[in-house]
């Protein structure tokens, strides 16, 4: 018949003879396993001749303990009990499990438990919710250690109040936590506040701080950035004969040395090469890094020096420091000759190290050495490289150079690197060398680059900003026909070019080319033809235009008006000026002190200073700061028709100390 266990683990079952040895072998066997549970049950087997036979299973033995004397852990118990609490099992189910255990869950378990659920929130849950099921049970100093560490680990924005509630705990309940739980709670805090309850721990609990507990108290002093606090725990530790590992003692020179704490940096460092732990390339590295910003580039060289006496294998991180140490000395020949040794020792260069040279050739006149840079490197120059010299002298302003470099560059591979030929397009464009960027952007379809709008546009814009009108139109014609197609500022460039050189109908072409194009005029298109228009005299087409640009539903900005009211103003139309200024400020439109020095000297240039003075007390009002031009105009308010003499006296209108003082002039003086 069938058998009938707990926990459905199945006993033997006997067969149909009498056999003692079988049922001396079945007790041996139950006698000798411990299981986790306690089982009861009776096996009965029936012989052909009506004979039964009934053997009774008792009790297990108490469950198992180590050499310590402390409970091996039930890991079939700790299994089941993790699925059912990380499937979300009801309360009720989880209730009746736990009850059903005898002998019941230690604190052992509980804490594998707590380990084994891998999720921060269900873990403090638990923790919580099992003491209320048996009343017996008690949390120990190494559940709550187990829940710290769990919650140290997790990212919960509520764990730093956890874990405080959870020392309130422990106190209400008078339980004594052991060093370990002081070093994860120190690991965990990291704020001054909290590690100095940390240390009351210690002392609250007896305990007795160890060497991994200072190290841990003085890496999270360095994370807070308390290096004194730090420094002190590192003396205290030396005191009492402890030593710090590699990493701690090259964490701990590093804060230092960032702080300028240079002598305390010297003596942790002198305490390493003497007795604790030898010096390795990113210590010398820490070192050579905090004598090179202290202005000390022979420091440097000679803890360089002593690094590769001790068979330390620089790496590129400690030469770039060393070549800055160098650098922040001006020691040119210096900075080269340990560049060549960089490279004889197979260490190669990365951009970092050529910026740091290139400033200092730079800052020093010799860029002509360069060469001798390039040429020393010449095995690891790549384009990246030479693409990235070529854009760090054009941002310097070393064109010419930049341009050498380039056309070195040029020759090295079939394929350029863009970012190079932008920022060499853009730099000789910025130095009006328009000759040289009209034959890049002409040939770079030959390393495999297809300029786009943008870099026509760059072009078109220099062209336009030294009124290079021929080559401008040439460019634009050849766009059109060859691509790439031009864009809203493309558009906008010709037409704020051709109306700088004066060329109106040039500019109304290109707009109303813009108008029957995919793209539709924006307001920096309205605001370049009517700056066109206005300043070339036809004001009126102008005023039109700032219409037409009103109804297309384009709001009309600063420069809009600023523009229109100059303008007026400039024909003597001064009463349209001040209704455009009106207009602006009742559509919400700020001037700006562009705006207010346009219609300043409008006001004064017409004689009308009473209006000029009211103008600029309602400049101030706004908020807004004069300028040299402001102050210009207010001198030849006062002037007049008068005469300088040196003497000092106030503005009457702005208040402000003037160098001179005006007499009037009569017409008999």
């Amino acid at each position: 018949m069938p058998l009938h266990t707990y926990n459905s683990i199945p006993l033997c079952r006997p067969t149909m003879r009498r056999s003692r040895p079988h049922l001396d072998f079945l007790r041996a066997t139950i006698t000798r396993r411990h299981y986790a549970t306690k089982y009861i049950a009776k096996i009965t087997s029936t012989s052909p001749t009506g004979r039964s036979l009934t053997a009774e299973v008792t009790s297990p033995q108490p469950i198992p303990s180590d050499s310590r004397g402390y409970p091996i852990p039930r890991h079939l118990i700790i299994c089941k009990a993790t699925r059912l609490i990380q499937s979300r099992t009801a309360t009720s189910s989880l209730s009746d499990y736990f009850s059903s255990l005898s002998p019941p869950l230690t604190s052992a378990e509980a804490s594998e438990i707590l380990k084994s659920l891998n999720c921060p929130r269900l873990a403090y849950n638990f923790f919580q919710f099992y003491p209320s099921l048996s009343p017996n049970f008690h949390h120990d100093a190494f559940t709550y250690a187990r829940l710290i560490l769990i919650l140290s680990k997790s990212t919960l924005p509520d764990r730093f109040d956890i874990v405080r509630a959870l020392l309130s705990d422990m106190e209400r309940s008078k339980i004594r936590g052991n060093i370990s739980t002081v070093n994860i709670l120190i690991g965990f805090f990291g704020n001054s506040d909290d590690l100095k309850n940390c240390i009351g721990l210690v002392k609250k609990w007896d305990l007795k701080m160890n060497c991994y507990t200072y190290k841990c108290l003085l890496q999270a002093y360095l994370r807070s950035r308390d290096v004194h606090e730090a420094f002190r725990v590192y003396s205290e530790m030396r005191t009492k004969g402890y030593q710090l590992d590699i990493f701690a003692y090259n964490m701990l020179l590093d804060a230092l040395a960032k702080n300028e704490k240079v002598d305390e940096a010297y003596r942790v460092f002198e305490d390493m090469k003497r007795k604790y732990c030898e010096p390795d390339e990113y210590t010398y590295t820490i070192m050579i890094r905090m004598t090179g910003k202290m202005g000390r580039p022979d420091e440097s060289l000679t803890l360089f020096d002593q690094m590769i006496r001790k068979g330390c294998t620089p790496n590129l991180f400690a030469y770039n420091t060393m070549i800055q140490a160098l650098a922040n000395g001006r020691m040119v020949d210096k900075v080269i000759l340990l560049f060549s040794k960089m490279v004889e020792r197979e260490c190669r260069p990365n951009e970092f190290t050529y910026s740091i040279i290139l400033n200092v050739l730079a800052a020093e006149g010799q860029l002509a050495k360069l060469d001798e840079i390039v040429e020393v490197s010449k095995k690891y120059m790549t384009k990246s490289i030479y693409a990235y010299l070529v854009r760090t002298l054009s941002k310097l302003g070393h064109i010419s150079e930049a341009h050498r470099l380039f056309c070195n560059m040029w020759s090295l591979d079939d394929r350029g690197d863009r970012d190079a030929y932008i920022s060499m397009l853009e730099s000789l464009c910025s130095t009006g060398k328009t000759t040289e960027a009209m034959d890049l952007l002409t040939k770079i379809h030959e390393k495999g680059i297809y300029p786009d709008t943008m870099m026509y546009n760059t072009v078109l814009s220099a062209l336009g900003r030294l009124k290079q009108i021929s080559h401008l139109h040439d460019l634009y014609e050849k766009m059109k026909r060859d691509g790439p197609s031009p864009d809203i500022f493309t558009y906008n460039i010709l037409i704020a070019s051709f109306g700088r050189a004066g060329n109106v109908a040039e500019a109304v072409k290109v707009f109303e080319e813009l108008e029957n194009d995919n793209y539709k005029p924006d307001i920096i298109s309205y605001n370049s033809l009517i700056n066109c228009l206005g300043k070339n005299g036809n004001l009126d087409e102008a005023h039109m235009r700032f219409k037409e640009m009103q109804e297309k539903g384009l709001n009309p900005d600063v420069v809009t008006y600023s523009t229109l009211i100059e303008c007026f103003g400039k024909t003597d139309k001064v009463d349209m000026a001040c209704r455009l200024f009106d207009e602006m400020l009742a559509e919400g439109c700020c001037p700006n002190i562009v705006t207010y020095n346009i219609l300043l000297d409008c006001l004064e240039r017409s004689g009308r200073t009473a209006e000029a003075v009211d103008l600029y007390a309602k400049l101030k009002q706004q908020g807004l700061t004069p300028d040299s031009i402001t102050y210009a105009v207010l001198d030849r308010l006062q002037s007049g028709s008068h005469r300088k003499v040196r003497v000092r006296r106030q503005n009457p209108i702005t208040g402000w100390v003037r160098a001179w003082q005006y007499h009037h002039v009569t017409a008999g003086d």
